[in-house]
């Protein structure tokens, strides 16, 4: 049976973004683990699901009801920790990094021991390889990636002083070749100067005068023009699904909640087409 590994922080990850892809990868027929840092039992954001920002900004009926169900399951309720001397990335054939806003997640962007095991697992997800490896990412998720260092960067870690980017410093991140999309700076900023008189800077995970993701995910990139934002603001397609898929690797990326679904259906096609199973 294929295998999917899920990350999440303590607290704070996107309800939508993790239920919603649980559900498509259990109905597919694949396993599913969850993982957290040391193997607490995890909450994702509550303003998500509860509350009137649960109402007005939160995840939907329909991925409040299978959160609730996902809640239920041992699998999310006794997860493995991803700093257990004897964790590996090696048995799962696909890897899934949701996102999430809340100041918690910058505990799953900033594991450098999950970051260790990415840097192992990613080359298995070159196309042109030996590998059987697929890789998604979605939203904050991204970010995740963005923070781990390519094996080859100039700079060991992300260079950041107080979340802010230190231009001057060259840096490479694990995806540095790939072509990818995250939540688009627009977005963000729409929706963090929407809400802060209410949220203060809820919708910025590293404060109040920090970069977008947008941002930190182009500054590990060879050329800024591999970020695809997806449609603009001022497009009507701009709420239906969107993902990129890069050409050399087995890595797929999404925006934000609404990309979900397809996201997991892609990444569930792709692991079916290098394993040959069928459908």
């Amino acid at each position: 049976m294929p295998r999917v590994l899920i990350p999440v922080a303590d607290y704070g990850s996107e309800p939508t973004e993790v239920a919603i892809p649980w559900t498509v990868f259990e109905e597919a027929g694949f396993e599913v683990t969850f993982a957290t840092e040391k193997g607490a039992t995890p909450k994702c954001d509550s303003k998500m699901l509860y509350g009137a920002t649960g109402t007005l900004l939160g995840a939907n009926a329909a991925a409040k009801k299978v959160y609730a169900e996902l809640e239920k399951q041992e699998a999310f309720q006794r997860p493995v920790a991803w700093s257990d001397p004897n964790f590996s990335l090696d048995t799962y054939d696909i890897v899934y990094l949701p996102g999430g806003h809340d100041k918690g997640v910058k505990q799953l962007i900033e594991a450098e021991i999950l970051q260790k095991h990415l840097q192992s697992y990613f080359p298995q997800t070159l196309r042109s390889g030996h590998g059987k490896k697929t890789l998604a990412a979605l939203c904050h998720g991204v970010q995740v990636l963005a923070f781990t260092p390519s094996p080859d960067s100039p700079a060991p870690a992300v260079p950041l002083k107080d979340g802010k980017i230190e231009a001057d410093k060259p840096y490479k991140s694990i995806i540095h070749a790939c072509k990818t999309t995250a939540l688009p700076g627009f977005m963000e900023s729409i929706i963090y100067q929407t809400t802060r008189v209410a949220l203060g800077d809820y919708y910025k995970t590293y404060g109040a005068g920090t970069p977008n993701v947008e941002d930190y995910v182009k500054l590990g990139l060879d050329d800024a023009k591999q970020f695809d934002a997806g449609p603009s603001w001022y497009n009507p397609s701009l709420a239906k699904p969107y993902i990129v898929e890069d050409d050399g690797y087995r890595y797929l990326s999404a925006r934000f909640p609404p990309d979900a679904e397809m996201i997991a259906k892609r990444a569930v096609q792709l692991a079916r087409e290098v394993l040959g199973i069928k459908a």
